[in-house]
């Protein structure tokens, strides 16, 4: 019989893509606690959770960056008897981290090493950590393979190729320790119950959900960044992937590394392995909505690549998983939980 985790700690369980994996974990019957200090998440998220997939489910409300909390942490992680873990906690703008480098490396290397501190004291040495495509520098051919030269044009990206090679070291160091970097490439959509999705704190710093601020009318219109782009229309071209797919690939890789007898860190790409232009999805999100968005043409922001799409099959060859959903499936779910949650989880 093939080994599986079955109770698992999710740092940041309560935000965007912790919430569709906490559903996606209830859902094959593991029991989950939650860390979250709701900084960029709300605790609406837990109530909806439970509703859409019941299951044994705890939440800590605690800080993994907060020395105070540490303690209460690594207890709890212990009591909770934890044989496995998702990482997801951490700042993720872009933008922002140009702005505020060094509270992005305090906030997601921090959380990064209290988790394995909380995870070492109670000997649950597997673990998958949410990584990012910006790790990847500009000089790469697409569809980008996991050998591809890493090398992230700002430090949101640098965070997280830093916590990859200090998992790297980590399983080094000590056979027991076993590790998968996800990189996946810009997760939207929504549940399809239009019950949990991206509720970004203040002005969103992603594309989707402030396509569909703009569609609600909470936003007077979108601004795009950027349309001299070396790129079929001029303008950023990403692979965007539903969070569905991605939250199923959480429990495929982690069920996958579980499994394993072979200690080792390993990258895998999560992404749809085609590119979508900013203007496509606007036209997308459009048919999806039947209603305008409204944009305006700004200035590139530093740290953005023009074209960057995943090549995936490793992820298909190591644990079966790929990407299902089309970008009319994500722009649908998306508009489905924005018209029903105008203002997200304050409704």
């Amino acid at each position: 019989m093939v080994k599986k985790a079955q109770k698992i700690i999710v740092a940041g369980g309560a935000g965007y893509i912790g919430s569709h994996v906490v559903v996606e974990l209830l859902g094959a019957g593991r029991d989950v606690l939650i860390i979250d200090n709701f900084s960029n998440s709300h605790p609406e998220a837990i109530n909806r959770i439970t509703k859409l997939a019941p299951g044994n489910v705890e939440l800590l409300e605690r800080d993994l960056i907060n020395p105070a909390h540490k303690n209460d942490i690594i207890s709890a992680v212990k009591d909770f008897d934890a044989d496995s873990a998702i990482h997801l906690a951490g700042l993720k703008a872009v933008g922002e981290s140009v702005a505020e480098p060094v509270r992005y490396y305090e906030t997601n290397i921090g959380s990064a090493l209290t988790l394995l501190s909380a995870l070492e004291a109670a000997d649950a040495n597997t673990i998958v950590f949410s990584s990012s495509a910006t790790v990847y520098g500009e000089l790469n051919q697409n569809p980008v393979d996991e050998t591809g030269l890493t090398g992230a044009t700002n430090p949101y990206g640098r965070t997280k190729l830093f916590i990859e090679d200090i998992l790297k070291d980590l399983c080094a160091s000590a056979p027991k320790w076993k590790a998968i970097n996800l990189r996946y490439f810009n997760p939207v959509g929504a549940h399809p119950s239009g019950q949990i999705g991206e509720d970004p704190n203040g002005v969103p710093n992603n594309l989707f959900p402030f396509i569909a601020q703009v569609a609600v009318g909470r936003r007077e219109k979108l601004s795009i960044f950027g349309d001299d782009y070396d790129t079929r229309d001029g303008t950023g071209v990403r692979d965007y992937i539903h969070v569905v797919d991605l939250a199923r690939g959480h429990l495929a890789a982690l069920d996958y590394l579980f499994a394993r007898e072979e200690n080792g860190a390993i990258d895998v790409n999560l992404g749809t392995g085609a590119g979508v232009s900013v203007l496509e999805a606007v036209a997308a999100f459009k048919r999806a909505s039947n209603k305008d968005i409204p944009y305006q043409i700004a200035p590139r922001r530093d740290g953005d690549v023009a074209e960057i799409y995943a090549d995936a099959r490793l992820a298909n060859e190591l644990f079966n998983w790929r990407a299902d959903k089309t970008i009319e499936d994500m722009c649908a779910d998306h508009w489905r939980w924005q018209s029903n949650n105008p203002n997200g989880y304050k409704d």
